[in-house]
């Protein structure tokens, strides 16, 4: 074999997206608290048959990328990209968002226009800037393979594939994406004073203070899911944002509060990707973001000293935790 096609097998290799997600219990600082549709009642075999339509690539037009292209866990379930990157060289508008701990979402995407996992999970598949599929070809790609078949009937007890049954699938797998267990985790619920270090200490009562972030990144999630216009945006406010949804004037440029649970994995940030560092938004925050008829009122210059921003930043890179696959059993129990 020649040196030219090992280094071709290596690289090839190594492009490969893990599909290994290690399973578990819920973790520290999570709150046992969440909803499961009645109408997809989370299952093993749901889960199952979602996560291998979740890394599947044969579910793009081209067959050149899968869910897991753009949610890549390598790169805490986005893709380290400004927008997201679509079949044929396409480009979108828009910053991937984490799929993890979405189980404790409401809408779904920037605007929230998805109002459950279910529509969030086909909305990809069907935009011509991402997946570029359409259902009859969503099908009949899914039913050349006689694995899904059989995945089906475990899931559905039918081996017909549907656009319906595909997006429940794959929201139950991702229901079950979760993190917590991070350094600020076993300080603030352990007791582990030493999980902190004396800077991210000093950021924690910051971010509950002075730089008042704890007003919409709140909860076990550390997100309001509500809509806010920060000013945000390289090109200013060309992006309508929530107002794309509800028609409304006074939503125009407000976008969902992310969650801020391994957001230093996860860069670049904002809903178009504009800001590269935790540095960068922590600067926008303190600037009192970018003036518009629509800004929120909440967004005022903080007046942050260059070592309290150092602080609030090792605070940031306190919330990473080790994602997992939650046990299905967690999930079933909050439907008694």
């Amino acid at each position: 074999m020649s040196i030219y096609l090992i280094i071709i097998i290596v690289l090839s290799s190594l492009s490969q997206i893990s599909d290994e997600i290690p399973r578990g219990t819920l973790p520290l600082g999570l709150e046992p608290e969440f909803e499961i549709p009645k109408g997809n009642v989370i299952t093993e075999e749901k889960v199952r048959l979602g996560k291998r339509l979740f890394f599947d690539k044969r579910l793009s037009k081209d067959e050149t990328i899968s869910c897991a292209t753009c949610h890549n866990p390598a790169k805490g379930f986005s893709n380290a990209l400004a927008v997201a990157k679509g079949v044929f060289g396409e480009s979108g508008n828009r910053n991937v968002p984490t799929v993890v701990n979405r189980l404790y979402g409401g809408t779904e995407f920037w605007d929230g226009r998805a109002a459950t996992l279910e529509s969030q999970a086909l909305g990809p598949l069907f935009n011509p800037l991402e997946m570029g599929m359409n259902e009859a070809l969503l099908l009949e790609r899914v039913k050349t393979d006689a694995v899904y078949g059989k995945l089906f009937y475990d899931a559905f007890g039918d081996p017909e594939p549907t656009a319906e049954r595909i997006g429940k699938a794959i929201a139950c797998f991702e229901r079950t994406l979760v993190t917590g267990d991070s350094a600020f985790d076993r300080y603030e619920w352990d007791g582990e004073t030493s999980a902190l270090s004396a800077s991210a200490v000093r950021g924690l009562a910051l971010f509950r203070g002075k730089a008042r972030c704890s007003t919409c990144h709140i909860g076990t999630n550390f997100t309001d899911e509500r809509f806010h216009n920060i000013g945000a945006g390289e090109a200013g406010q060309n992006d309508a944002g929530r107002a794309g949804v509800t028609g409304d004037a006074a939503d125009f440029g407000k976008f969902k509060t992310p969650t801020l649970r391994n957001i230093a994995q996860t860069a670049p940030y904002m809903h178009d990707g504009s800001l590269e560092r935790l540095e960068d938004v922590i600067a926008f925050y303190d600037r009192g973001g970018r003036p518009n008829p629509n800004l929120d009122v909440e967004m005022k210059p903080l007046e942050l000293s260059e070592s309290e921003r150092e602080d609030l930043r090792a605070f940031l890179e306190s919330l990473t935790g080790r994602v997992i696959s939650l046990n299905v059993e967690e999930l079933e129990a909050a439907l008694e």
